[in-house]
């Protein structure tokens, strides 16, 4: 599999978009069980589960994990915390946890760093009133914030390519001997583009390209595949189109344009990192209402910090 995110910790591959293997994984189940006390394991869980409980679990179905090296930790609260409820999301904004304040959810799982750096360092934002008002916050209401990406992306089937696909309806179009391309049946370029937008909730996109060109062979990768990886696997899989989360412009962005000025019917649609993965958080949601069905999940979209004028 190719590396979607050129930020990802080195010895791991930060963006996976497709299935590792043709096999999607099964998720296990709470027991059916009634013990002697006429209780199902599952409602026994309700008054037990802490954020340690959830963490582990969902790591336990990762295969080689845990990673030595990951930035998928606690960045506020702590594993002993019992589960009021929990929120999934993108980034765990401001907006978002007055959110879970509001609906008495104490933890959020989020999928991107919540103090602006992958790392999620916090030294260099010992001045920032900003950095001290969020932490401050989580604080004050007792939220714990657990970030979810390595791990996400190294399930069998990588939960956000997974929920990506599923809201796209377009997982019949996958075949894991493609990688990460997918053939779709002959569309032009602009009714892509107006599909893409409406069942993503994109306003607008950037793209390179004649509207009218016909796509069937689509390289896709969302997220940040940085730029090496996305010239190399339109040099190797030859798309009529590559969809992508975010660009490089000049990189990406410059090689489709001298492509098509050689010659080449090539096309460049880009979504933005948001949009490309927040369907993984709604995949979290599935997951957590299959393992935790008696904890109150809700997903809350972080949306995009960037409007268009």
């Amino acid at each position: 599999m190719i590396n979607t995110d050129r930020e990802y910790t080195s010895h791991l591959s930060r963006r996976r978009f497709l299935l590792q293997t043709g096999k999607v994984i099964t998720f296990s189940t709470l027991s059916s069980l009634v013990s002697a006390s006429g209780m199902a394991e599952g409602l026994k869980d309700k008054d037990q589960v802490t954020v340690g409980d959830i963490i582990d679990k969902f790591i336990r179905q990762i295969p080689r994990a845990p990673f030595p090296t990951t930035v998928d930790t606690l960045k506020s609260g702590n594993r002993d915390m019992e589960v009021t409820g929990i929120i999934t999301t993108m980034f765990a904004t401001i907006a978002v946890i007055q959110q879970a304040i509001k609906l008495g959810h104490n933890f959020i799982i989020a999928h991107e760093p919540t103090f602006y750096n992958h790392a999620d360092a916090t030294d260099w934002l010992a001045k920032s009133e900003v950095y001290q008002y969020k932490r401050d916050l989580l604080s004050k209401h007792h939220i714990a914030v657990w970030r979810n990406h390595d791990y996400i992306h190294r399930l069998k089937v990588d939960g956000v390519g997974s929920g990506l696909l599923k809201q796209l309806e377009w997982e019949e179009y996958y075949r894991p001997e493609l990688g990460n391309v997918l053939m779709l049946p002959s569309v032009p370029l602009e009714r892509l583009v107006s599909e893409l937008k409406l069942k993503l909730s994109i306003d607008q996109v950037r793209y390179i390209g004649d509207r009218e060109q016909t796509c069937t062979k689509v390289l896709f990768l969302p997220g940040s595949a940085g730029g090496k990886t996305q010239i190399s696997e339109l040099i190797a899989t030859k798309p009529d189109v590559l969809i992508c989360g975010e660009i490089q412009e000049w990189e990406t962005a410059e090689y489709v344009r001298d492509a098509r000025e050689k010659g080449e019917q090539v096309s460049l649609v880009v979504l933005g990192h948001i949009a490309s993965e927040e369907p993984g958080s709604e995949f979290m949601i599935s997951w957590l209402k299959e393992n935790f069905p008696a904890i109150k999940a809700t997903h809350v979209p972080s949306g995009n910090s960037l409007q268009f004028l």
